[in-house]
């Protein structure tokens, strides 16, 4: 094409056919084009090869990384990460998910070691109980009267606590948990529950109030929003020293989800222990005994887990340690 078109042009500048002039700038042109095309084709496929090559190699080190963090993934190396390759787009993002992936097995194997350590740590305490007063009868020490049956219960009764909580936890975040839901009022709810543990705080003697005067409607599972109401009372009450108040209060919120608050003056929480206090098993104090009647150490974890199962959230906050706490539950409106 490219000669015909260079004929052409010479022949609109007046050059006749035949010419030296004419014949030899066709040869030159048809010459050079051939030299340009000669030397410009094996050079640009040579480039070609050699920029495929660095990229398969960059394309196949950073899918050996992947394969290889993968690899040790599997195998329970939960720290393996994907550096970032810089090929684009897609493989960031195959980066950042197989980090992100790795990231959460390491906290989910953390977890479950940190759960069966603190799961074997509170069995071993009613069990203990219930061996050393067996092995007391047994031996003529301590007679099977009332008080060591009513001691051996109490270490069952806490056994079996310990087992339904857990079961509960894990069905609520397996979303295995069957909620009965109807229209409530948590308002009701609330009076409910504190009435039920009236008599707990007078033995402890600690005030309970409850301000709930409002209806504040939501759609749930009545039974597993008294169980909520039972675990934040119970908690405040361990926490709360004799002489001390608690209260209850629940409310409508102008954007329309309902809020129940439960308040103490008790020991208070340090800003530290704030992001874990609904972890299972997890004290702000190592050594704190179970007091008012010996919690499984996972109420919170109950709590969370059910209202997140119906869609609403909970936290908690203190000023610091000696100044009260306050644990606040959000749910949706109808």
């Amino acid at each position: 094409v490219g000669p015909g078109i260079f004929h052409d042009h010479l022949l609109e500048a007046r050059a006749q056919d035949g010419d030296a002039e004419l014949v030899h700038s066709q040869r030159a042109f048809r010459d050079s084009l051939l030299i340009a095309l000669g030397v410009a084709l094996p050079v640009s496929v040579l480039t070609a090869m050699a920029v495929t090559a660095w990229f398969t190699h960059r394309v196949q080190a950073s899918t050996a990384s992947v394969v290889d963090a993968t690899e040790r993934i599997t195998a329970g190396q939960y720290s393996a990460r994907v550096p970032v390759s810089g090929l684009g787009a897609e493989f960031d993002t195959l980066a950042r998910t197989v980090n992100d992936l790795a990231q959460r097995l390491d906290d989910t194997e953390h977890t479950r070691r940190r759960l069966l350590s603190d799961l074997g740590h509170e069995l071993r305490t009613p069990v203990a109980t219930i061996e050393m007063h067996l092995d007391a009868v047994e031996d003529g020490v301590l007679p099977a009267d009332d008080s060591m049956l009513q001691v051996i219960r109490g270490s069952a009764s806490r056994l079996h606590r310990l087992a339904e909580d857990i079961s509960t936890v894990s069905r609520a975040q397996e979303h295995q948990l069957d909620l009965d839901r109807r229209p409530v009022d948590l308002a009701d709810i609330a009076r409910s529950g504190a009435d039920m543990a009236r008599s707990s705080f007078a033995a402890r003697r600690v005030a309970l109030t409850v301000h709930a005067d409002t209806p504040t409607r939501t759609v749930a599972d009545a039974e597993r929003l008294q169980q909520v109401v039972a675990n934040l009372l119970g908690n405040a009450l361990r926490h709360t020293p004799p002489g001390g108040h608690v209260v209850v209060r629940t409310r409508t919120r102008p954007d329309g989800w309902v809020e129940l608050v439960v308040e103490d003056d008790g020991e208070g929480i340090a800003p530290e222990h704030l992001p874990h206090l609904f972890e299972r098993f997890y004290r702000s104090d190592p050594a704190r005994t179970h007091q008012g009647g010996g919690g499984t150490g996972i109420g919170l974890t109950i709590c969370r887990a059910i209202v997140e199962a119906h869609g609403g959230t909970i936290s908690a906050k203190s000023a610091g340690v000696g100044l009260g706490a306050e644990l606040t539950v959000w749910l949706p409106s109808p």
